[in-house]
């Protein structure tokens, strides 16, 4: 997560995205055009890429390693204290630790799925302002068969629930909200489908980037090659992109 500028992020709350690609220098183009980020090079090396808009860090393209790889996806990272503690949490609950901790960069990475599928990472150290609260360039929501097993789940392994966190959480009809600083950081919802077909519908971490026009986004993502499909039912305009790789995320109007 190589950025100029580094804080301390909340523990439990979302302090990073990154994207796994097969093909940086498409991965690159696209996400250049659709979304306007400028890219430069990181410490980690040729495989990882910094993506900036305006001057600050936005996310991470990585290189998916090794000829047999999982495919193209947005993964959201959590900030935890202690990075070998929340593995073995994830063990323990019958959840898949899939890779790390590692060492990288300043920190230790690692990348796990919950028990329904649901990709997601954490990390331990220091990390870009991107996860300053309000000025997040994007929101992270859980889509989940069961909203409030999931939230128990990830609750227990990120203690949000547990009197020293700075995350609290709150009941919103069928959503869990997580909140930090006053601000929601993470929304659980149901809707999730464990092994459906369509990826759109399965239980996965959604990552959500704010956008001027939406619609606009959502044109220019599908003369670049990918798809764009409205979503239904929010009060701002939405739309779920696929890039030409495959990997899912979605823009809405800030």
């Amino acid at each position: 997560m190589p950025s100029l500028e580094w804080n301390t992020p909340v523990a439990g709350a979302p302090c990073w995205v990154s994207l796994a690609s097969r093909d940086l220098d498409a991965a690159r183009t696209f996400y250049a055009r659709v979304m306007g980020w400028e890219f430069r090079d990181s410490s980690l090396g040729g495989d990882f890429l910094l993506a900036r808009a305006q001057g600050r860090a936005v996310a991470g393209v990585g290189r998916c390693p090794g000829a047999v790889s999982p495919p193209p996806a947005w993964i959201p990272y959590f900030a935890v204290p202690d990075a070998d503690r929340a593995a073995g949490r994830i063990r323990e609950r019958g959840a898949t630790l899939a890779v790390g901790p590692l060492p990288l960069g300043e920190g230790r990475a690692a990348i796990a799925a919950d028990r329904e599928g649901a990709a997601f990472g954490f990390w331990e150290g220091p990390a870009p302002v991107w996860s300053d609260g309000p000025r997040a360039p994007a929101r992270v929501d859980l889509q989940s068969r069961h909203a409030f097993e999931a939230a128990i789940f990830y609750a227990e392994v990120f203690d949000w629930t547990r009197p020293h966190s700075r995350c609290s959480v709150d009941y919103a009809q069928d959503r869990v909200l997580v909140r930090a600083g006053g601000h929601t950081v993470v929304t659980v919802r149901g809707g999730g489908v464990e092994n459906d077909p369509d990826p759109r519908l399965r239980a996965r971490w959604v990552i959500d980037f704010l956008v001027a026009d939406s619609r606009r986004t959502a044109a220019e993502a599908v003369a670049a090659g990918g798809e764009a499909t409205p979503v239904e039912g929010l009060p701002e305009t939405a739309y779920v992109i696929c890039d030409p790789e495959g990997a899912l995320f979605t823009v809405s109007d800030r």
